[in-house]
């Protein structure tokens, strides 16, 4: 919240890995559904929807209702129900979370940047479920100020949603977003005395996220969402003012979502709108916070456009239908209006997709993606030199980590791969050196060398090479007979990064195979992959991954009976959609929080992201898109047959996909299935769209699933 950027989109999402250490262990009989009690039976209350002449019956309807005693009974029912049939992995369980928090420094601190005078990182203190925020003034052998202390602020709730903090440019006062809901989309606005500690008491309740000061230390604006939980509103508050908060501005577009930030520089405050085809945005001066917002360039259809603030001129990051993966270009402060005054920077390329700038006082840092792995350029702004961070290994990922002060002249950056912790590096961009500030340490121990990295490519159904990212143990046989876990997400224009997750090498030390496809509908390989899957082609999407799972099978790294999946949110729906098209090619599934019953949702504008989200998935309410998304729906393509052994999980607060998706997916699965296979609900009574929400209480919650997925293939250990 630091720094002002304009994105062409902003999404919440949350892409879930997998867990932590051992050695491969022998595997023994699968219990099945056989050997358990009976689950719970959701009742049958058929609701009929007629759509463009085609009726469905929904018989499950009425588990949409969290205010319906039957519904709370039957969540309850089904959470009792995985407990029990659990229950005889609590030892596992144990033993898995217990490697995972092996692998977690208890007592550890973050690298601190540099911001107007202070010093800022968060420490983490052993035993501890949340980070401590704290600053020192000019110099790191400073006395340590606490700004806020998490744990404290988490006692006695149920969950803790920490969105940050912005500090004033006088250093005395912070406006911070938190909620206790465990919802990603509604938060509350405070502000606190830095000097005291003492609580102000301005507050604004449900904000949605954004906000920012003015360079006056009282005035802040901030950004709030519809019923809907669309940002859709920019609202002015004065500290210490009885007035009402003046409106700003309204994004009346139910396909835009709107946001408020300020420039690296701290001379510029803009608004930003955005879908995920078009953006505008509004700026005026920080000093002036009561000026009127002036429009930088009208809305047009299918171009976005972001801005950063400069000395004497503006960046462009610019993208249209000729220029899919951006260019740059320069605008003079004074006339920018006149397109024939701009200057091409960076021109597009069509094989890099430009992922953002940074822009400081001497530099200009270039995120690029060039055949699905980031690089970064550092571009002298006065003379066009340019040079690029080198990275060692075939498969990584890196991006940049915060840096914001305007005057920098080192740019810090995050490194890491599947086998390398991720490493804090400062580059100097006058001398062109790395250095190494700190890599993450596993207090269990951990050594790169003993796993092994590859990148494999899949061919697809219509013939194109989709890439996949893998890790295992060295010293494995490549036969057919690994247990494997192939995860992906795939929507948004979001790219599955091969990054370190130390969870899954609970799996990794028990043999398993980890495997990261990077299919079409992420950006992994630029614009065009990411418009490959979606709207009319996001069959591509399910497609893709079979064929990543089928290329596993074939080149002996797993086979179908060894062959578990995971995905969440929208890598849920994926995992909804290849099981229905492929129920025989995998062997577990772990859906999170899976976005599985589409076309309701698609159909319901009260909802959170329904509107906004038709440039994703299409408007139902057009027959042509309504017949396409009835071709992968999750929940309206289950048929009678055999399925494998699944694990659904939500959460009661979600307010991106309600708990109500995997609720009746598994209801209406259990109905239909043929097989003996185990079908369990897990729903988080207390929290949202990520889960728990502390550091320890999310590692159980990933020993369950890990559980369910090595009982499920018959490892016990």
């Amino acid at each position: 919240m630091k720094t002002f950027k304009i994105l062409a989109q902003v999404t919440t999402l949350v892409i879930l890995a997998f867990s932590a250490c051992k050695a491969p262990s022998e595997t023994t009989k699968v219990l099945t559904q056989a050997d358990y009690p009976a689950p719970p039976k959701a009742l049958k209350k058929p609701q009929t929807f007629t759509n463009h002449s085609y009726t469905r019956t929904d018989d499950y309807f009425w588990l949409k209702d969290k205010n319906n005693p039957e519904t709370i009974a039957y969540l309850k029912a089904e959470n009792a129900y995985a407990d029990t049939v659990m229950a005889s992995t609590k030892d596992l369980q144990n033993k898995l979370f217990e490697e995972m928090k092996g692998r977690i420094k208890e007592d550890d601190q973050s690298v601190p940047f540099f911001d107007n005078g202070y010093y800022y990182y968060t420490r983490q203190e052993k035993g501890k479920q949340y980070g401590i925020n704290c600053r020192k003034k000019g110099s790191l052998d400073a006395p340590e100020e606490i700004t806020f202390d998490l744990n404290k602020m988490a006692e006695g709730k149920p969950a803790l949603i920490w969105g940050g903090y912005d500090v004033s440019d006088d250093n005395t006062t912070a406006a911070y977003v938190s909620n206790t809901t465990g919802s990603y989309a509604e938060y509350d606005l405070k502000f606190r005395n830095l000097q005291t500690g003492q609580e102000l008491p301005d507050k604004i309740a449900k904000m949605a996220g954004s906000m920012t000061w003015a360079a006056d230390n009282k005035t802040v604006f901030y950004s709030v969402p519809n019923a809907a939980l669309r940002s859709y509103r920019i609202y002015k508050h004065v500290l210490g003012s009885s007035a009402k908060d003046e409106l700003i501005y309204e994004e009346k577009d139910e396909l835009f979502n709107t946001y408020v930030g300020r420039s690296k520089t701290k001379k510029m405050i803009g608004i930003a709108s955005s879908s995920f085809t078009s953006a505008d945005m509004r700026w005026i001066p920080a000093d002036q916070p009561n000026a009127k917002f002036k429009l930088f360039l009208p809305r047009q259809k299918d171009i976005q456009y972001s801005v950063d603030d400069y000395t004497d001129r503006f960046f462009v990051t610019w993208k249209d239908p000729q220029n899919k993966n951006q260019k740059v270009l320069e605008a003079p402060k004074e006339g920018y209006e006149d397109r024939s005054k701009w200057k091409e920077v960076i021109p597009h390329n069509p094989k890099a997709k430009i992922e953002g700038i940074d822009v400081f006082e001497k530099y200009m840092v270039i995120t690029k993606r060039i055949n699905g792995l980031l690089e970064m350029d550092v571009r002298e702004i006065a003379t066009g030199n340019t040079k690029t961070i080198n990275f060692p290994e075939p498969v990584y990922t890196a991006y940049p980590s915060g840096t914001p002060e305007f005057s920098a002249t080192k740019f810090r950056y995050s490194y890491t791969s599947l086998n390398r912790p991720s490493t804090i590096y400062d580059y100097d961009m006058i001398s062109n050196q790395s250095t190494k500030l700190k890599e993450r340490e596993i207090p269990s121990g951990f050594n790169p060398d003993d796993y092994e990295v590859k990148r494999l490519w899949a061919t697809a159904k219509d013939g194109v090479k989709v890439p996949m990212a893998i890790v295992y143990k060295k010293g494995i046989d490549i036969d057919g007979s690994n247990p494997c876990l192939l995860y992906s997400y795939g929507s948004y224009g979001y790219s599955s990064d091969a990054g370190f997750n130390s969870n899954v090498f609970s799996l990794v030390n028990r043999g398993f195979v980890y495997a990261i496809a990077q299919i079409r509908g992420g950006s992994d390989l630029g614009e065009e992959w990411y418009e490959d899957g979606k709207l009319k082609k996001k069959m591509n999407t399910f497609t893709d991954f079979i064929a990543c799972a089928e290329h596993l099978i074939k080149e002996k790294y797993t086979s179908s009976d060894k062959l578990a999946i995971n995905g969440g949110s929208a890598g849920g729906l994926l995992m909804g959609a290849v099981t229905n098209l492929r129920p025989d090619l995998f062997k577990v599934v772990v859906a999170e929080v899976p976005f599985v019953d589409v076309i309701n949702t698609m159909l319901d504008s009260s909802l959170p992201l329904t509107t906004q989200e038709y440039e994703q998935w299409g408007n139902p309410n057009i027959k042509e898109d309504y017949d396409y998304i009835m071709t992968y729906s999750p929940y309206d393509n289950l048929k009678k047959g055999n399925y494998p052994n699944i694990l659904a999980t939500g959460g009661l607060n979600d307010s991106q996909v309600g708990y109500h998706e995997p609720s009746k997916w598994v209801a209406k699965i259990r109905d239909l299935k043929t097989d003996n296979n185990l079908v369990l609900l897990k729903i988080n009574m207390e929290s949202g769209h990520g889960g728990a929400t502390g550091r320890f209480d999310y590692l159980k919650e990933e020993a369950f699933n890990y559980a369910f997925i090595l009982t499920r293939l018959g490892i016990n250990k």
